[in-house]
């Protein structure tokens, strides 16, 4: 019994991932550094809150999505890298990473902008801290 209430116990926080490396006012991730098509997970934190987030690079092209939802952000469950798909760990909606950036769906990661810049993917500091709240 212990056992089961340790695991849905685990499953019920929000996840603490890797800081992500920064620079001045900005989130500075080598796109180099980035496997392709498979989701990486950063904390930042701010004001009290860790703010999720995850970056894929698809071929020549960075996307940056919060690890929440409009619909399940409030349980902070946040999302799972699963054989090509990410899914949501509050409702199990999955998608297919190759059809992220469309956008299209209920339990859809938030998108938010950053921009490639020298073979450098940068996000505003400013950006993540705007969201904090969904954390």
């Amino acid at each position: 019994m212990a056992c089961v209430f340790a695991s849905l116990a685990s499953c019920s926080r929000q996840q603490r991932y890797a800081a992500p490396p920064i620079e001045g006012d900005n989130v500075v991730i080598r796109m180099a550094s980035l496997p392709r098509e498979v989701p990486q997970f950063y904390s930042y934190s701010t004001k009290g809150n860790d703010v999720n987030f995850f970056v894929i690079r698809m071929q020549d092209r960075v996307f940056s999505f919060l690890d929440a939802c409009l619909t399940c952000y409030p349980r902070k469950l946040g999302y799972e890298s699963k054989d090509g798909f990410v899914v949501c760990r509050a409702c199990n909606s999955s998608y297919s990473v190759y059809k992220l950036e469309k956008g299209l769906g209920g339990c859809y990661p938030i998108r938010f902008e950053g921009r490639l810049e020298k073979g450098y993917y940068l996000i505003p500091r400013s950006t993540l801290e705007r969201h904090a709240g969904k954390f």
